[in-house]
């Protein structure tokens, strides 16, 4: 049972929320295709309801730190539109000042720790900012999110030892959409239920139905009481799906068009719109104001990017060391 009560605004945040990353990262898939957004760029799109269940079980204070595919993260940390579409743009008004990309979103002040390009990579930093959090004595938690490619890594294995060992408030999030770039799972391991993978820890693991924003919500719920208790990490294997192919230049010729009509037909946006309706809690007009506002939304953002300045020409030694002084260039 959820401690974080799931309630008719539960239900109208959820699709808004999940309706802002759903157009969004459609209208960056077409500004792609017209070369507005250069360098790499992956979508979101199928995935929506990991973040959203996230988020609703979360408070704003709890960090957050993912992969690439950072863009529906960022927005649902509460980054605006305007900043993450600037930062696709390579724009100084964008949320790492146009410096990152796709690829390397970030906010200190939304606590959303990044994106990041390595795979991998972000699984050891995501337990040191739950040992950070432990250290200064808070309840806060940290939320690390990783591909199915990315549990291949040896780091993978290093970082849930120590997490386990040292109790760390950190959850582990698998986000399995079946596909490591074009290699689907089943070519690169004999054992399907990457969840298993923690039991080797004796880490409370479980394996979560990701295209159902409820089911994420109550498996993210369980596993930060956990952690704010001082019981140490989770891992979850969201099992979830992209209708897009891994990047914008895949074309996923590696799975068949039924698998993914299978999955658009558990699409969690139509089931959170279904339940709304039969619960009663909103009718069409109300989803009509709501399309219409995150219509408005992602169009700003788009004139906010295509208006905003590229970063100055000084900006290139600026954010690389803590100490402003420090002598990177040397004479």
């Amino acid at each position: 049972m959820s401690s974080t009560p799931i309630t008719k605004e539960t239900y109208l945040e959820w699709y808004k929320s999940m309706l802002l990353m759903r157009k969004f990262e459609e209208k960056a898939g077409q500004l792609y295709g017209q070369q507005k957004i250069r360098g790499f760029c992956h979508l979101y799109i199928g995935q929506e309801a990991v973040v959203a269940g996230t988020i609703s079980a979360t408070k704003p204070e709890d960090s957050l730190i993912t992969s690439y595919r950072d863009h529906a993260h960022a927005l649902a940390k509460g980054v605006s539109a305007n900043a993450c579409m600037a930062e696709l743009y390579g724009k100084a008004t964008g949320c790492s000042k146009g410096k990152g990309g796709s690829m390397h979103f970030f906010s200190k002040e939304h606590k959303m720790m990044g994106g990041h390009g390595i795979v991998g990579g972000q699984i050891p930093l995501g337990a040191g900012i739950a040992f950070a959090e432990k250290y200064l004595g808070n309840d806060n938690v940290n939320v690390c999110y990783m591909g199915d490619g990315a549990v291949r890594q040896g780091a993978f294995n290093e970082t849930l030892n120590m997490a386990m060992l040292w109790k760390l408030p950190v959850i582990f999030v698998c986000e399995n959409n079946g596909y490591a770039m074009g290699t689907s799972v089943k070519r690169t391991t004999n054992m399907m239920d990457i969840y298993k993978m923690g039991l080797g820890f004796d880490m409370p693991s479980m394996p979560v139905d990701g295209m159902d924003v409820v089911a994420v919500h109550n498996a993210m719920d369980e596993a930060v009481q956990r952690a704010r208790a001082g019981e140490g990490p989770t891992f979850l294997e969201i099992r979830t799906y992209r209708y897009k192919g891994h990047s914008m230049s895949d074309p996923a010729k590696y799975r068949t068009k039924e698998e993914l009509e299978e999955y658009k037909g558990r699409d969690p946006l139509i089931t959170t719109k279904a339940a709304i309706l039969e619960n009663n809690y909103a009718d069409d007009t109300w989803f009509k104001e709501v399309e219409a506002e995150i219509k408005s939304i992602v169009e700003e953002s788009v004139k906010f990017a295509e208006e905003s300045p590229y970063p100055s020409d000084d900006e290139l030694y600026n954010d690389i060391y803590v100490q402003e002084d420090y002598p990177f260039i040397l004479d």
